[in-house]
């Protein structure tokens, strides 16, 4: 079943059995309601002849009014009210109306309880046995003792036909009828309004999930806050919004890979290419002699590249799974620097770059030796190979419980685009320079990246597009450290 026919079936059912309890309730109301009113007024009658009848004769100290004439009058006063008299006396004779038959006479349990004080209440006479007001049609009735002090005097019986009272009660009941179909028919009308409403952006809801599915991430459902459904659509913007920045992640990846896989397939080639033909010209004899030595170098050269370009892979996974540990010791940075300055100088000079370190004074670090020589190994390079005609500069320097670098540059810079993904896996801020022979893999700044943070240490990157770029680390001392890992 649809969730439409769902919704409408619920918020039938429930406006039914509310308004069929209510309903119900009502018609008890009413009819109880009627019948107070009847016996309300018959005993109100009976009241008012009670105070007539029991009058004494000041001379004689009899009652006046307890007789025939007095009861004719009123009964005909009563007529006008579809309202029947009887009166018994105090010895359970009925004195009115006058019957040349037998005199009627109250049960005797009845009449007991009528000379205990006792007052009747006869809803139906025609019911369980019920003394009978008339053999005729049935009577809503009362019985109600006279005393004078603690002496029955007499007992009055008034009547009202039962079928008055019902055509009073079928009157209400018929308009109760109409007024629970008009609030059926409009709580129905409501119903389907808000299963209408809701179902509709429900149905938003779901379109808009299949264009999610189908690969569009720009949907988005518009929404008030105002109650759960907002909140739903609410949650599947932001999900849809996430979705969009993880697919375009995962396709910046794979344009990252995809480039990668060719550049490294263009890095492979040449070395291999001139590798096998070397050994070509060796096995034909067809290098002189003289140039063999310089054949096996550049052979040797080319292996070596061979073997990085593998081994900054294997590096950079090894690193990323922290499969790598850390020896770390204190040691002599400014060295370090030197030492990456004097095997850099040549690449430098290729360039037309000036490489020097400023700092000249023994400043201390805590870290790793070998790993704190290839980050900034990694970043020297880096800054050389985009830098022409400038200035590449090392500083190493103290601060608050930790030792400061930063390498800087006057070379091509980046933009903020740029800065953003620049220590992610493959990427290359200067994608023109792929295939220039480099054997650069897109991989030095995500080693670095990974590295810092084994080192629980800070990496900030400054940069201008064809100003230059400054990298700035951070390596906390060993006391700091465990405080920043105890935080």
């Amino acid at each position: 079943m649809k969730l439409f026919y769902q919704q409408v079936l619920s918020f039938f059912l429930v406006i039914v059995i509310t308004l069929s309890i209510i309903g119900f309730s009502m018609m008890n109301f009413i009819t109880r309601q009627a019948y107070d009113n009847t016996f309300s007024q018959l005993e109100g009658y009976a009241d008012s002849m009670g105070h007539i009848a029991l009058k004494k004769d000041p001379l004689t100290g009899r009652y006046q009014q307890i007789k025939p004439s007095f009861l004719d009058e009123f009964q005909q006063v009563m007529q006008v009210q579809n309202v029947t008299i009887r009166v018994f006396n105090e010895d359970n004779e009925q004195i009115y109306p006058e019957s040349s038959l037998t005199p009627y006479s109250l049960r005797e349990d009845v009449w007991q309880e009528l000379k205990s004080g006792k007052s009747f209440r006869i809803q139906n006479d025609y019911l369980n046995n019920q003394p009978k007001l008339s053999t005729k049609e049935p009577y809503s009735s009362i019985m109600v003792p006279w005393f004078d002090g603690s002496q029955l005097k007499a007992v009055v019986w008034l009547g009202a036909k039962v079928s008055s009272t019902e055509t009073t009660i079928k009157q209400a009941q018929q308009n109760s009828i109409v007024a629970l179909l008009a609030s059926v028919s409009a709580g129905m009308i409501i119903s389907l309004v808000i299963v209408w409403f809701n179902l509709s952006r429900i149905k938003k809801l779901s379109k808009a999930t299949k264009k999610v599915g189908e690969g569009d991430f720009s949907v988005r459902i518009d929404h008030k806050d105002n109650d759960e459904i907002d909140d739903l659509a609410s949650d599947f913007n932001k999900m849809v919004e996430s979705l969009k920045l993880s697919d375009e992640e995962i396709k910046r990846q794979e344009t990252r890979r995809n480039q990668f896989m060719a550049d490294v397939a263009h890095e492979m080639r040449t070395p291999l290419t001139t590798i096998n033909g070397i050994l070509e010209g060796l096995r034909y004899d067809a290098i002189p002699v003289d140039s063999k030595d310089k054949s096996i170098q550049l052979m040797q050269s080319e292996t070596n590249r061979l073997i990085r370009l593998v081994n900054e892979n294997l590096d950079y996974e090894k690193i990323r799974n922290n499969q790598i540990k850390l020896f770390k010791t204190k040691f002599d940075g400014t060295l370090v620097l030197e030492n990456i300055v004097e095997q850099l100088s040549g690449n430098a000079k290729k360039k037309n770059n000036t490489l020097k370190l400023l700092s000249t004074e023994p400043v201390f670090i805590y870290a790793d030796h070998d790993r704190f020589t290839q980050i900034i190994f990694n970043i020297t390079q880096n800054a050389i190979q985009f830098t022409e005609n400038g200035n590449v500069e090392l500083t190493i320097y103290r601060v608050d419980k930790a030792t400061r670098v930063k390498i800087k540059d006057t070379g091509i810079g980046m933009s903020n685009e740029q800065k953003r993904f620049i220590f992610e896996r493959f990427y290359k801020a200067d994608p023109s320079r792929n295939n220039v022979g480099t054997g650069e893999s897109g991989l030095g700044l995500a080693i670095v990246y990974s590295l810092v943070n084994q080192h629980h240490g800070q990496i900030e990157v400054d940069s201008q597009a064809n100003k230059g770029t400054t990298f700035t680390l951070t390596f906390f001392d060993l006391k700091s450290k465990k405080e920043v890992d105890s935080e």
